[in-house]
């Protein structure tokens, strides 16, 4: 059997930035934040990715889809610390495959790669089902931003 290989192409025109604060709550006893708490930070970033190209869990939702993660990776560079302000800037990966990837670049206040991550999402219906091609809404949306004509 021969394996295709996947093509991913990052489509830098979308990308998000967005701001946060490092929070008392996100850090070990050391005013470092806690390793977990990077996910939450991915998250952050695709819920402003969502708002800003109409591409939110609520907006899937109402087509009647569902995009659990199977997949998330996280590489630390540097420690975050309590009250840094950071940029999360997140970016889609255009793929012909029935999923949505993300990938995330958590950068500190001097401009340094703070963290680097991914993940991915996959498409389920209303029963919960599977989905080996892209949904209808998503396949809308790709041609809306320009990632299909």
């Amino acid at each position: 059997m021969i394996k295709r290989k996947e093509q991913y192409n990052e489509a830098s025109a979308l990308t998000v930035s967005h701001e946060i604060r490092i929070r008392f709550n996100e850090t070990d006893p050391l005013g470092i934040v806690w390793h977990g708490n990077y996910i939450t930070y991915f998250e952050d970033g695709r819920e402003a990715f969502g708002r800003e190209h109409g591409l939110t869990y609520l907006d899937i939702a109402k087509t009647g889809y569902t995009t659990p993660i199977v997949k998330s990776t996280c590489e630390h560079k540097l420690s975050l610390r309590y009250g840094d302000v950071v940029t999360i800037e997140t970016t889609v990966i255009d793929t012909p495959a029935a999923k949505m990837i993300y990938r995330f670049k958590i950068i500190d206040d001097k401009g340094e790669v703070a963290c680097t991550g991914e993940t991915t999402q996959v498409f389920l219906d209303k029963d919960g089902n599977l989905m080996l091609t892209n949904p209808p809404f998503y396949e809308e949306w790709k041609r809306k931003v320009g990632l299909l004509k």
